[in-house]
């Protein structure tokens, strides 16, 4: 081989060298507050972020339930895997991180935050088996989930994950789901009205919410409810409000939630020129 045609290899093989991507930083699992799994590698967040709960409202009741079962786990007692399915806005994955940073900056205790992206469902068990051999626990976080018409397998799987097979999550986990419906998949209306369709034949799909220790709806947002968020955070921020200003926003926006009045808070400071 001559020098030349040498140098010319060795010249591909070391821009191939700067091409290829770099090793994966190993990742401390006991150090961060949170993580983000793609599915293949994760990535630690520095800081939760997520409101007080004190500044979470309309929905006192769901709070309760999912605040006491976060610390549950959080001290290392029996707790639920949780659904919290229902209408768009009423801060379930807020609550959810809310909680958490909770148990840690107010409970002291060293629960962790790993969210999943949806997308990345097929990998929790590869997930899983890394978090079994971490001492600390650890909530997995699922926002807006929802399985494709037709998708047997997904909902297959979340179900073993839950009851407790051979891929079940570790002692040291638990699951927190988000989804817009409690079925977590589409329902037809003929589905209600065939008479050969009896429960256990769609059962994957349709009864994932029962596997659920926890299943907590979150439902649309009357207008004392929507008044009463604005209320508080407007207490909270020391903003002034009129409620015929706020209803206005509401109907420009076509509807009612605890994320469009968060909207209007913010639009509120913005007018005063005050960060919140």
């Amino acid at each position: 081989m001559s020098d030349q045609l040498a140098g010319q290899i060795d010249r591909i093989i070391a821009a191939l060298e700067r091409m290829a991507a770099p090793a994966a930083t190993p990742i401390d699992w006991s150090a961060a507050p949170a993580y983000v799994w793609n599915g293949i590698q994760p990535r630690a967040v520095p800081a939760i972020e997520a409101p007080s709960l004190d500044l979470i409202y309309g929905v006192d009741e769901q709070k309760a339930k999912v605040v006491d079962n976060v610390l549950r786990h959080a001290h290392g007692h029996a707790a639920h895997d949780m659904l919290l399915w229902g209408s768009r806005g009423m801060g379930k994955s807020a609550l959810l991180r809310a909680s958490l940073r909770h148990a840690r900056e107010n409970q002291g205790t060293d629960l962790a935050l790993v969210q999943v992206a949806p997308d990345a469902l097929s990998s929790l068990t590869t997930l899983f088996a890394v978090l079994r051999d971490v001492p600390r626990p650890f909530l997995v976080f699922i926002d807006d989930l929802g399985f494709e018409e037709g998708d047997s397998a997904g909902p297959r799987a979340l179900r073993s994950w839950l009851e407790g097979g051979v891929e079940a999550r570790p002692r040291n986990v638990r699951l927190a789901v988000t989804a817009n419906r409690r079925a977590i998949v589409s329902r037809h209306m003929s589905e209600q009205d065939d008479p050969i369709n009896p429960r256990d034949a769609v059962d994957d799909q349709l009864a994932l919410a029962d596997r659920f220790g926890l299943s907590i709806g979150f439902h649309n947002c009357s207008q004392d409810d929507y008044l009463g968020i604005i209320r508080g955070y407007a207490a909270a921020y020391g903003l002034e409000w009129e409620v015929s200003d706020a209803l206005e926003w509401s109907k420009r926006r076509g509807g009612r939630s605890g994320r469009i009045a968060s909207h209007y808070i913010t639009e509120l400071a913005g007018r005063v020129g005050k960060q919140i």
